[in-house]
């Protein structure tokens, strides 16, 4: 009879022991790579308050900081918290849908730009370098110079931008879809467009009047001038509609970043994410550009920004970015009221000095590759 026994081999439990010790120091590394992100996170939304409490502050009539915040709180908590009728008028009635607006407007740029750089793998990829912005300025020209639009009225020039950023995103896909939907032919096809659309607002700003020309330069600069209540709700509306499925898709995009081979392998439909986000980020950056003007700068830099502080992961960074948009257009409007007052510069110009700086700086504190 043969006796069959299992005798552990020496050392067994210390090697148990320290693959334990190893697990608990992923984990708690891992807690600890989490707890930067969302400390970052944190620190953004209480910069953005506090900037938003002081670019309330400043105009032709200037209240202190508290007044701003009691001001608010009195119209969700009238029991508790105290304002004037002054307070009140200069707050809700001319200063906060300004700044509410900078603030979805750049998380709606930065948004899109932070998708479009995942989806294409180009670092130069966003609303701006893809022909959506310029397919914006030639439809506020074409309705500013002739007076034609697909609707009528106050919202002849925003439908306009609307419907053309719209309109350019179709052709783009059009045109990608011909030659095999590819980041490659995407940017290629949004470079052709973005160069037809700058041909043809050229040419409407040649036969223009003079008037007509400086209203259309005004308005592919960028201002926030034109704010209202309505305007930052369909914003918000619309942000608020696409940033989920974004974000749900996070996981496909930090797998197309690999590659579409690789991400295809992984069980990822990438034409269709590529798709169905590209569309997403054009109806995005159409829903800000229409009432804001072409601004170009932050859907492009806010990514870089938030992926050389905190890494390349979408399910962070797309948040991140989103917060730093608004931060950047937030402080580059106030900047701009403030800085030659009573004169208001336009916010697009503002965008560049505040952000190039900081931009250069990061990139040259870079020791290591950020893309």
């Amino acid at each position: 009879m043969s006796t069959f026994y299992s005798k552990e081999k020496p050392g067994s439990d210390l090697k148990v022991g320290s693959n334990q010790k190893a697990g608990s120091d992923l984990r708690a590394e891992y807690q600890k790579f989490i707890g930067r992100k969302m400390l970052f996170l944190l620190i953004l939304v209480l910069g953005i308050i506090g900037l938003a409490g002081y670019a309330a502050t400043r105009g032709s009539a200037d209240i202190s900081v508290m007044d701003v915040y009691a001001t608010i709180l009195a119209r969700f908590f009238p029991g508790h918290f105290q304002t004037t009728w002054f307070s009140d008028t200069i707050v809700w009635g001319l200063r906060l849908h300004r700044i509410l607006l900078a603030i979805v407007g750049g998380i709606g740029l930065a948004i899109a730009g932070a998708v479009m750089q995942g989806i294409l793998k180009n670092p130069l990829a966003s609303p701006f370098t893809l022909g959506i912005s310029s397919a914006a300025g030639f439809g506020a020209a074409l309705a500013i110079v002739m007076g034609a639009g697909f609707v009528g009225g106050e919202w002849l020039i925003i439908g306009n931008a609307f419907i053309f950023t719209l309109l350019a995103s179709g052709a783009v896909y059009g045109l990608a879809k011909y030659k095999g939907i590819t980041p490659e032919t995407m940017i290629l096809a949004g470079i052709a467009i973005m160069y037809l659309f700058q041909a043809m607002t050229s040419f409407l700003q040649y036969i223009g009047h003079a008037e007509q020309v400086q209203e259309v330069v005004f308005w592919m600069m960028g201002s926030l001038g034109r704010s209202s209540w309505d305007k930052v709700w369909i914003v918000t509306g619309v942000i608020a509609i696409c940033f989920p499925y974004l974000l749900l898709k996070s996981w496909d995009i930090n797998a197309m970043g690999t590659g579409d081979e690789t991400a295809k392998s992984l069980g990822v439909n990438v034409e269709r994410t590529r798709v169905v986000s590209m569309m997403l980020v054009s109806l995005i950056t159409a829903a800000v550009i229409c009432f804001t003007g072409t601004i170009g700068f932050i859907g492009l830099v806010s990514p870089h920004i938030t992926r050389m502080v905190i890494g390349g992961d979408h399910r962070f960074l797309l948040p991140a970015s989103a917060l730093v948009g608004a931060v950047l257009l937030l402080g580059a409007d106030t900047l701009a009221r403030t800085v030659l007052a009573p004169v208001i510069l336009p916010v697009g110009i503002m965008t560049a000095f505040l952000g190039v700086p900081f931009f250069v700086y990061l990139f040259m504190r870079r020791k290591k590759e950020f893309w």
